[in-house]
């Protein structure tokens, strides 16, 4: 199951800015044990690959607001495209900035889950989730405005 959603994991994992004491493969490691330890509780009411989001999400969390791991302004681990374009430098910055259940929900959404999918992965119903995307749509769009 990890092998058929590693590069999910991967990219859940790339997504977040952690201190310089963690890198992208730290915490992929860190999302693997906590798979490894909540798989008996994996009910399969909903896929591998939303259990694995859900799991991965609330692992990058944890760690985002763990003591000593504000946030640094670049990680040299990270595997993701080197964008040279300031405002999209802007929109990272802003997206990180939102609550992390705001920021779960338009990283799924951007992922491509659909609502029912984020649901899922959230706990929230639907129509919590379609509310909530569209306020923090909103929201980052009068920040990134300004």
């Amino acid at each position: 199951m990890i092998h058929r959603h590693r590069d999910l994991i991967w990219r859940i994992c790339s997504n977040y800015r952690l201190s310089a004491a963690w890198t992208t493969e730290d915490a992929f490691h860190e999302v693997l044990c906590n798979l490894w330890r909540g798989y008996r509780s994996f009910d399969h009411r909903s896929s591998e690959q939303t259990w694995i989001y859900r799991v991965a999400t609330n692992t990058m969390n944890t760690l985002s607001r763990k003591k000593g791991n504000q946030p640094v302004a670049e990680s040299s681990d990270r595997h993701e495209p080197s964008y040279k374009d300031d405002d999209f430098s802007d929109l990272v910055k802003l997206i990180e900035s939102t609550s992390e259940p705001d920021r779960t929900i338009i990283m799924t959404h951007a992922h491509g889950y659909s609502y029912a999918e984020i649901a899922k992965i959230t706990g929230l119903s639907v129509a919590a989730v379609s509310m909530r995307l569209t306020r923090a749509l909103r929201k980052l769009r009068k920040q990134y405005n300004q």
